[in-house]
């Protein structure tokens, strides 16, 4: 189930804001045409439908802004979801032109439906934390401890990418975890977190710090040894050559330079 989602390009709502501002100056024949011809220019805008990994949220967000300040007449309309989510809107014909997948397994779903024009590239890769309050008010320190009593651990279910990596870990550890609830994203278990539901959860190290603020983040050992590798890969859809021109710049030095920021593991 999507958890987050921004169809809307950040400078579409900048022209709807300031378009609202003058109709309401204007007599009505003047705004019935103000209004004919904010539709003309609406349909003169070129749309790539990009559907990413919740993960990506922040990253995508200025990646996005910064390809639409370098192509004019362009918007880059986001959706974000659960990579699980988003492959099956995908595989049943979802209006997507670009796919960002939290894992290859994910990925190669998309791909097996036909929809990928082109190999999927790798983008990033990202490695999980437990995530606790600020403080550690509950003194975690490594995975045995989310088997406590006292503790309420939330991780993410096993069909979607950070679950899949949260067994893994479980695997290499020794250690069988006894989550109060598995969830369909990442930002789900971060939710839990935050609004204080859970006492601790495995997300990655780029959400921890997102919320660097509310959140501290408690190393896992291996941790890397089960990262998920994100990938980019063009659709079918109706805007295949921007689509390539997204893939490229994500992939490229802007993309990399962000996603680093962001605190993802970067390829190169």
């Amino acid at each position: 189930m999507p958890l987050h989602r921004s169809r809307t390009p950040a400078r579409a709502r900048g022209r709807a804001h300031r378009a609202a501002a003058a109709s309401a100056l204007l007599p009505g024949a003047l705004l019935a045409g103000a209004v004919l011809s904010g539709c003309g220019a609406s349909s003169a805008q070129e749309r790539v439908d990009v559907y990413a990994a919740s993960s990506l949220t922040g990253a995508f967000t200025e990646l996005a802004a910064a390809f639409e300040e370098q192509h004019p007449g362009v918007d880059v309309a986001l959706n974000f979801a659960g990579s699980a989510d988003l492959a099956v809107q995908i595989a049943e014909g979802a209006p997507a032109d670009v796919f960002v997948a939290a894992d290859e397994p994910t990925m190669q779903r998309v791909v097996a439906s036909g929809r990928a024009v082109a190999e999927p590239v790798e983008l990033a890769s990202n490695r999980l934390t437990i995530a606790v309050a600020e403080g550690n008010p509950h003194g975690v320190r490594s995975p045995a401890d989310l088997r406590r009593a006292d503790l309420a651990t939330v991780v993410c279910a096993e069909q979607v990418p950070c679950g899949r990596a949260a067994r893994a870990l479980e695997e290499r550890a020794g250690v069988a975890l006894r989550p109060v609830s598995e969830e369909n994203s990442v930002t789900d278990v971060l939710g839990k977190v935050r609004s204080g539901q859970a006492d601790a959860g495995l997300v990655y190290v780029t959400d921890v710090a997102a919320h660097e603020d509310e959140l501290d983040g408690v190393p896992l050992p291996g941790a890397a040894a089960s990262a998920n590798t994100y990938t980019v890969v063009g659709l079918d859809g109706a805007a295949q050559d921007r689509a390539a021109e997204f893939t490229a710049f994500v992939t490229g030095p802007a993309g990399r330079e962000q996603l680093r920021q962001d605190g993802f593991d970067v390829p190169g």
